[in-house]
């Protein structure tokens, strides 16, 4: 790290500098986060009358209080390697930090004698909280499900047809396939850590309900698979292909909704943007399926790493169904998926969902 020019964090309109603190053998991370801040000082004034933005900090007969949100998976890296983070952390800010046990939800409750102590403490926490949130795997996806059962038939007949005219080509065998049951679009993904988080994300999803409904005037969409195109540049070396969706209007609707999406969950924080637009992409074969055993498509128990994947060869089956017709299907409803699941229907468990109409 350049020490001229640290790597800054903006929480509520403050920004900290991030300092890297190497520890050996730490269980879950090579890297503890730690900050300071890098605003004016602070005159003793100011200081003892600081809030916490987004914690209320209450005045108790043994000084100050605030209780802290963190969901319990993140406990660890409050504590640190055999508690010294905490220690750090309570030595530093002259405070004592109350962290529930591990795995039961709660809230990190920060006491000191100076309000401006736990406020301190309290930016510190959630600084970390913040760095190793983002180091956590998604849960939740949201998603356009793309498995109608004209479009389910469509995808197996394209399947049957590429086992037979294409086998023979490198790296194309039935298991990287996607199961006709989960097609969908992806539109995000989300790490919510806890049912507090899920029910967050279903409460912003509802609010979403207006302007999806301004953009399709309350209808269904119509829209229409055909056409296959793959990621990366090389097609003899392809690791995903996907079919093409395109509303039959040729209007940008199913574009506006997916972005206005994004635009709404980045804002509430419930999502890192990763692109200007959504890519719409219905994935149709992937060679992170590639295993032994059954794997679905948000990855899984069996499924190979991104360094072990097999790309295939892909140039006779873009010459050969580049304008493969999947089908059509009026699509009506945005769903909160949840990763590594699977509803009745055979697609992912919902925890939450808005209609077109």
């Amino acid at each position: 790290m350049d020490v001229l020019r640290p790597a800054l964090i903006n929480i509520n309109g403050r920004i900290y500098r991030r300092n890297i603190i190497k520890e050996e053998n730490y269980e879950e991370e090579e890297e503890e986060e730690d900050v300071s801040c890098i605003g004016p000082p602070e005159s003793e004034d100011f200081a003892d009358d600081e809030t916490c933005d987004a914690n209320y900090i209450e005045q108790t007969d043994k000084g100050y209080r605030c209780a802290v949100d963190v969901p319990s998976v993140l406990y660890k890296y409050i504590i640190g390697k055999k508690g010294e983070t905490r220690r750090r952390l309570e030595f530093d800010t002259k405070t004592s930090i109350s962290i529930p046990k591990q795995g039961v939800e709660g809230q990190i409750v920060i006491t000191g004698s100076h309000k401006a102590a736990v406020s301190s403490a309290v930016t510190r926490v959630e600084v970390l909280v913040e760095s190793f949130r983002k180091k956590q795997p998604f849960t939740h996806f949201l998603s356009f499900p793309l498995n109608d059962p004209q479009i389910q038939e469509g995808f197996l007949s394209f399947k049957d047809e590429v086992l037979q005219q294409c086998s023979q080509d490198h790296g194309v065998e039935e298991s990287i396939f996607q199961n006709p049951a989960k097609l969908h679009l992806t539109i995000g993904t989300l790490a919510l850590l806890n049912d507090t988080e899920v029910r967050k994300a279903c409460e912003h999803l509802q609010e979403c309900q207006n302007f999806i409904r301004d953009i399709t005037e309350g209808n269904p969409l119509s829209l229409e698979v055909t056409g296959i195109e793959y990621m990366n540049d090389d097609p003899a070396m392809v690791d995903v292909l996907y079919a093409k969706v395109n509303v039959k209007d040729r209007s940008d609707k199913l574009q506006m909704i997916a972005d206005r999406l994004v635009e709404h969950f980045v804002s509430a924080g419930l999502m890192v943007r990763e692109w200007d637009r959504v890519k719409l992409h219905g994935t149709v074969m992937n060679t992170v399926f590639r295993k032994n055993s059954t794997v679905d498509d948000m990855g899984g128990p069996g499924r190979q790493t991104m360094s072990e994947r097999e790309a295939f060869d892909a140039r006779n089956v873009l010459k050969k169904f580049g304008a493969y017709r999947f089908g059509e299907f009026e699509l009506n409803t945005v769903l909160l998926s949840q990763r590594y699941s699977t509803d009745c229907t055979g697609y992912y468990t919902s925890a939450g969902s808005i209609n077109f109409s």
